[in-house]
Order: C-alpha cells, then structure tokens, then sequence
C-alpha cells in the first residue's frame, strides 16, 4: 500500500514558511565574505537538513531567521513522517558562503580550491 499524499492544502507548511524565509534573506546584499553566512534549511527523512542557503548579516536579522528556518525545519519533518517519504540519507554538509558581486552566495567547490 502506497504511504498517504502529503497533506492536502493551498500550500503546505513547510512550503509557505520556505518562501517567507526567502523573503527575509532577500537579495542577500553584502560587501564582504565575513558578512556572508549560511543558514541550514528543510528535513531529510533521516535526519539532518535538506539543504543551505547563503544569507547576509548586513540585511538579516539573525535571530529571526534562525526562528524561521527552526520552524520550516519542523514543519518539514512532520510533513515526512506523516507521508512515510524516504530520503537518500545523504549528510549535507554546510559549503559556507562568500561575497560575490555583491551578493552572499553558498560556496562552490571550485570557489573553496
């Protein structure tokens, strides 16, 4: 028997709340790499975020960010334990970020040689 569809909705929580956390990083604007930080984002089924995303101190409240990704965080492993979804198990590890053009951006392996 197929495990049950995610719950049903305009949008689903975890969804919603990844979208206002896009918002409150924004452009990320930056002048410098120490400016530049990365905040851990979603669930994976095993354990462990989903992902990073870059964001940056010049513009972003840090304590409401981390409020907001804890949340989404959250809302996303509820939403994995009520559809029965798997993941790779893949642990993700944090690429840090750096100033580019401007712009906080996640580190690349090829920006960390």
């Amino acid at each position: 028997m197929p495990p049950p569809p995610p719950p049903a909705g305009p949008e689903v929580e975890s969804a919603r709340l990844a979208r206002e956390l896009r918002t409150l990083i924004g452009p990320a604007t930056c002048s410098a790499s120490s400016q530049c930080r990365t905040v851990a984002v979603g669930a994976k089924a095993c354990g462990g975020p989903a992902g990073y995303w870059a964001w940056s101190s010049q513009a972003t409240d840090a304590q409401q960010l981390a409020a907001l990704a804890t949340r989404q965080s959250e809302a996303q492993r509820r939403e994995i334990e009520v559809s029965g979804m798997l993941s790779n198990c893949a642990m993700v590890s944090d690429p840090g970020a750096s100033c580019v053009a401007g712009h906080c951006q996640l580190a690349t392996a090829q920006s960390a040689r």
